[in-house]
């Protein structure tokens, strides 16, 4: 597979933003794609750049809800929650807060903070009823319940976020052996959860061992095999009407898992082909991100480009007033 050479040291010229005849805006990033052994296959910018994984990591961080048994009982719709960053429509809040219900929890338990949700509808409601928005409509509401379950498989104390919790011990653990080297550091994320520190090529291997992952092997075997077959099938849960997220997973018809993170982070995980890839938009563009991702998902062969790789974007009017596009040479 052709690519820029991985000794690269500078992000490459990923994604053009045009409007009429000419270059608006560019966005250049990083990029790898790593197989089942680990190996990296394909790169393009520096694949050693050290990043936040933001919420494309959600599926690591679930890892341990799934692998320690502490989700014998919770169904795939509950896990593809846990790795969501959803809209906070109904279809994500409903189960949420049947989760908790059913693990003696309650809204007032989630440290994840609260802000209106995405989904209109469900905005719309809270206003029209004059209430505020709860914890429960945070896009990360699935991953804190998640971590509240468990934290009372560990019985462990409630302060679940913080870095010396078993609960964020045991994502750093998984964190790490699979991304293949001890994460440098952690910032804390938007809901308030540590967020590992780790290299775009450390987090696309990590996407590639969920990629292989055996549905009938060991634990973390399976664990990681349930996760993505809980993202696949259910894509409407891991983000919602209008996402890239889900609108991808549909097209690809469950052949393959993706997730956004936020400051222009995406990763795959492509079982058929035993393959992950992570991406990190160097100035945080989540649009250039959409448009990467797809650009190599289209380059593996498993997404159809069109609709995805050159987006247009409309003013107020609806009218077109330019169009996304991959950088020349890339992918």
């Amino acid at each position: 597979m052709d690519a820029t050479p991985i000794t690269a040291r500078t992000a490459d010229p990923m994604v053009e933003f045009w409007r009429g005849e000419r270059v608006e805006s560019r966005h250049a990033g990083h990029a790898a794609i790593c197989d089942a052994t680990g190996t990296m296959v394909a790169a393009w910018g520096d694949p050693e750049a050290v990043i936040y994984p933001r919420s494309s990591c959600k599926m690591l961080q679930a890892l341990p809800l799934v692998e320690s048994g502490a989700a014998a009982g919770v169904g795939d719709d509950l896990l593809a929650l846990a790795c969501a960053s959803h809209n906070g429509a109904g279809i994500h809040t409903r189960p949420v807060a049947r989760w908790l219900a059913e693990i003696g929890c309650g809204e007032g338990d989630l440290l994840c903070g609260a802000h209106m949700p995405k989904d209109a509808v469900a905005a719309e409601a809270l206003i029209r009823a004059g209430r505020a928005p709860g914890p429960i409509h945070n896009n990360c509401s699935g991953k804190h319940a998640g971590f509240l379950t468990l934290t009372r498989h560990l019985r462990a104390g409630p302060d679940y976020i913080d870095v010396d919790h078993p609960v964020q011990r045991a994502v750093r653990a998984a964190f790490e052996e699979l991304t293949g080297a001890e994460s440098p550091g952690w910032g804390i994320d938007g809901c308030s959860a540590p967020n590992f520190v780790t290299t775009v090529a450390g987090l696309a291997r990590a996407m590639a061992r969920f990629a292989a992952a055996d549905p009938e092997g060991g634990a973390r075997d399976r664990a990681m095999a349930r996760l993505t077959r809980a993202m696949t099938r259910h894509p409407d849960l891991v983000a919602g009407e209008g996402r890239a997220c889900t609108g991808l997973m549909r097209a690809m018809g469950g052949r393959v898992a993706v997730k956004t993170g936020a400051e222009g982070v995406f990763v795959a995980i492509l079982p058929e082909l035993r393959l992950g890839v992570a991406l990190k938009i160097a100035d945080g563009a989540g649009r250039a991100a959409e448009v990467a991702i797809a650009a190599l998902l289209a380059r593996l062969g498993v997404l159809d480009p069109v609709g995805w790789t050159s987006p247009v974007a409309h003013n107020w009017r609806g009218v077109v007033t330019g169009r996304l596009a991959p950088a020349p040479g890339f992918p």
